[in-house]
């Protein structure tokens, strides 16, 4: 869930257990997918899917189907942090060369090439695989929305300034708080388009095209 902190979002870290068996890749990737589109980086979802892919293929090739593992995913930073927990501590990964016609033992090399840094820790009973993988953050609980976000938080918070009834406020604006201003703001434009002779309807339609064609754009 996402939670205010100064106005921006808090992306708290989560985890899953599951058994490392092939089956259970697609899950893995589809709650990964999800969690990252709810924390606002759509762009790491392809590269942290194919690093949690070719890790949790080493643990089934190096350590046994079906050992015990568990996916944790949290923000060190700027950076989307992915950690495989099993309970080997024998089996390290590392770095392979390998012949280009042989398809096997690439899976680091790929993790190697997509993150910033990966390495090992070792606990008493387990260890933890964990790769970095970098994002647009300027903060941790920044966002990557672009100067349209910028430039609507900026008009949020003047609109804010100017609500009527002693709802002005000088801190910045919480994420529950911003969305309410937003919807008055809508509001107040589409009484202005409509007393100016304009459909609000056909506004909102227009709307709602741009915004479409520019998720479009970015994908």
């Amino acid at each position: 869930m996402s939670t205010d902190h100064h106005g921006c979002m808090e992306r708290k870290p989560w985890e899953v257990p599951f058994l490392a068996e092939p089956r259970e890749v697609a899950g893995l990737r589809r709650v990964l997918q999800m969690h990252m589109a709810f924390w606002g980086l759509p762009e790491v979802v392809a590269p942290a899917q194919i690093c949690v892919s070719e890790l949790v293929a080493n643990v089934i090739r190096h350590v046994g189907e079906g050992t015990p593992t568990t996916l944790a995913v949290s923000i060190q930073g700027t950076h989307v942090r992915i950690e495989l927990r099993d309970p080997d501590t024998r089996a390290l990964p590392t770095l392979l060369a390998p012949d280009p016609d042989v398809e096997s033992g690439r899976g680091m090399l790929l993790v190697d090439e997509l993150a910033d840094r990966w390495g090992v820790a070792l606990r008493p009973d387990s260890k933890v695989v964990w790769c970095e993988l970098a994002t647009t953050l300027t903060s941790p609980f920044g966002h990557t929305g672009g100067p349209r976000v910028t430039r609507s938080e900026a008009l949020l918070t003047s609109y804010a300034a100017r609500r009527p009834l002693g709802t002005e406020t000088n801190s910045p604006l919480s994420v529950a708080v911003a969305e309410e201003v937003a919807i008055d703001m809508i509001a107040d434009l589409l009484h202005w388009l409509r007393a100016h002779g304009c459909d609000p309807d056909e506004a909102l339609d227009r709307a709602q095209t741009h915004y479409e064609a520019e998720l479009d754009a970015a994908s």
